[in-house]
């Protein structure tokens, strides 16, 4: 296997970029770090693959590279039926040299993001106004940069989205068309046919064939790139189980989480269970989730992504924060399920450890949470809902389990926010405008606005200078200005320094028992314990 250090490929298709000799190495290689990065076109057989796949290793001659898959359709090559480019990890684009790249990748971003979330991806105007550009010039600027038209690049992800829910899950075809924004069954079966010479009841049938004993839930697997910290990641989330809501059975990496979840679905909310476990013989996680869980299933497959890090590139992130941190490659930014429940554990955590922001939120749970009804009678709970935490009576509750009145009227004026839809807390918020409508309610700082936003909204970039631990962990606490001295330091590992920000964290961590950093001496940027 090549060093997994080795940075992958970033350009765009053989022809005009990509250096074929170490694309077709990771193909021989079976190399998962590249998994997702480029596809492979053959042409003897008009199908193309991720560098994953299992099949006979096809002539180099016969090759064509491409860095996504929308590219290899709009060449006529259909997706392989055995290695599923649909289930390679997707691509989080960035970069900070040339702006005309950014445009494109954001974008590209915005597109593939909506149709993974179930949601209707916005237009073009909307898109370009967005990003304070020309609709023309957004268009011109995709199609150099890609390869493809936006409407292309569209298509393609909504074709894939439609192809692993025919696969993977019992819904529909009608509800698959719908999530992923063909509108009708009609409109699917025609763009199937088209593009691939296949209907989906071909794809389902095939499936069903090879599904192996029913389960109790819908099984999934999740790909990812290795390498990956999976005993640090596991550990962080262990350590802020609340019980009721979350369960372990095992230890370390091999531990399998359960745990409840509360889903919004039209004008209501929908609960279930998930259970996790990671594979160690691939880089795979495997899911499964209730049925109760259908109607929402691809949005919740796109929040466990997030939740685990598992579209992470462990190769580039190691190229910018690497030589600082070497003990980081592999480390995962941890996120989060629901925003709103991340949120209120932010401000429970506040000023005091892990351990008491755990008990603080275990009363929470046990008083407030709501039944769900699950397999295990120890997972019995779900987060208490906006709705009930924005009750006025129930302020009389939080305060008997030991919650001061500041931390009462946060929480609160929080629940009230999000209940009213003034307040995003989806990864599709807007970042700036969060952070702002954040740091306007009541006893939320920029420290806890910032690690809401890091972990929600998936905030690659957060940098909190005004935090003591990270001024001592990286030398600056001494300086004359240590807030601008941290700044200065951190433009370095631009544009991951969330990931800097973790592993500086973990690398001067107290005992485990105990905060990762502690809460800093000024209270007008108060943070949560992480």
């Amino acid at each position: 296997m090549r060093p997994l250090q080795t940075p992958p490929p970033t350009q765009a298709a053989s022809e005009s970029g990509l250096d074929a000799q170490r694309c077709y190495q990771a193909m021989a290689d079976k190399d998962a770090a590249w998994d997702g990065l480029f596809f492979t076109g053959v042409t003897s057989t008009g199908i193309y693959c991720r560098p994953v796949c299992r099949v006979k290793l096809p002539r180099q001659a016969n090759c064509r590279f491409f860095e996504t898959a929308a590219q290899a359709e709009a060449q006529g090559f259909r997706p392989c039926l055995r290695c599923r480019p649909e289930l390679a990890p997707a691509r989080r684009f960035w970069s900070t040299t040339d702006a005309q790249a950014v445009l494109a990748e954001c974008a590209a971003q915005q597109l593939q993001s909506a149709i993974q979330q179930g949601l209707k991806p916005p237009s073009m105007a909307a898109l370009a106004a967005q990003l304070g550009v020309s609709d023309r010039h957004l268009r011109r600027l995709f199609l150099r940069h890609w390869q493809v038209s936006p409407l292309q690049y569209l298509q393609t992800q909504r074709l894939l989205h439609a192809k692993q829910w025919l696969q993977d899950s019992p819904l529909s075809v009608a509800h698959v068309a719908r999530a992923s924004g063909f509108g009708s069954a009609r409109r699917l079966y025609a763009a199937f046919a088209q593009h691939y010479q296949l209907s989906p009841g071909q794809l389902r049938t095939t499936s069903v064939q090879q599904r192996k004993a029913p389960q109790p839930g819908t099984a999934l697997v999740l790909h990812y790139r290795p390498p990956c910290q999976i005993a640090t990641l596991w550990q962080f989330l262990r350590d802020r189980s609340l019980s009721g809501m979350e369960s372990w059975e095992g230890q370390g990496p091999d531990a399998v989480l359960r745990r409840t979840v509360r889903c919004p679905h039209a004008s209501h909310a929908i609960t279930g269970w998930l259970e996790l476990r990671w594979d160690r013989t691939q880089a795979v996680v495997h899911l499964l989730a209730s049925a109760s869980l259908d109607p929402v299933l691809p949005q919740v497959v796109a929040q466990v992504r997030d939740w685990l890090d598992l579209d992470a590139e462990p190769a580039r992130i190691a190229q910018v924060i690497g030589r600082d941190f070497p003990q980081a490659l592999g480390q995962r930014l941890p996120g989060c399920l629901d925003g709103f429940e991340l949120a209120v554990r932010a401000i429970l955590g506040q000023q005091i450890s892990v351990k008491a922001a755990r008990t603080l939120g275990q009363r929470l749970v046990n008083t407030l949470g709501e039944p769900c009804n699950t397999p295990w009678p120890e997972l019995n709970r779900t987060f208490p809902s906006p709705a009930t935490l924005a009750r006025e009576e129930n302020a009389a509750h939080m305060g008997s389990l030991g919650l001061v009145r500041q931390r009462q009227k946060a929480i609160q004026a929080l629940a009230r926010a999000v209940e009213s839809g003034s307040l995003d807390l989806s990864r599709q918020a807007k970042l700036e405008p969060t952070l702002q409508a954040l740091m306007a309610l009541p006893g939320i700082g920029p420290w806890t606005a910032h690690y809401i936003a890091m972990r929600a909204l998936r905030w690659a970039d957060a940098w909190p200078v005004q935090d003591v631990a990270l001024q001592t962990a990286l030398g600056v606490r001494q300086h004359p200005r240590p807030t601008q001295a941290l700044e200065a330091l951190g433009q370095a590992w631009r544009p991951c320094r969330s990931y800097a920000l973790i592993a500086a964290w973990q690398r001067s961590a107290p005992q485990p028992e105990r905060s990762d950093h502690p809460e800093p001496h000024n209270q007008n940027h108060n943070h949560p314990a992480p």
